[in-house]
């Protein structure tokens, strides 16, 4: 599913998980450039809202980023957690 089609879907799904977490609306979230930090101004996503969204990503997508991604790095912005699950995914 690394195919730009898919990983569009899961760019457009994460979107709405993490407007979800951090309590944002999903039409701003959709609008962010693709490289906006996750943890910066314009998501301000916290340390708990960033474990909920992990737990809903495990569960929706099969894909524990936080066992995967010791370091943690795939939670630098939209993209790189973008790229993370769609190069994570399990293939079926």
């Amino acid at each position: 599913m690394t195919d730009t089609r898919g990983r569009a879907t899961v760019e457009r799904e994460l979107r709405s998980l993490i407007a979800e977490a951090a309590r944002l609306d999903q039409a701003v979230v959709a609008e962010l450039p693709a490289g906006t930090d996750l943890f910066g101004p314009e998501i301000g996503l916290t340390s708990l809202a960033g474990v909920t969204l992990l737990g809903t990503i495990d569960k929706r997508y099969g894909v524990d980023v936080a066992a995967l991604d010791l370091s943690l790095d795939s939670l630098q912005s939209i993209a790189t957690l973008t790229d993370f699950v769609a190069t994570n995914l399990p293939s079926h």
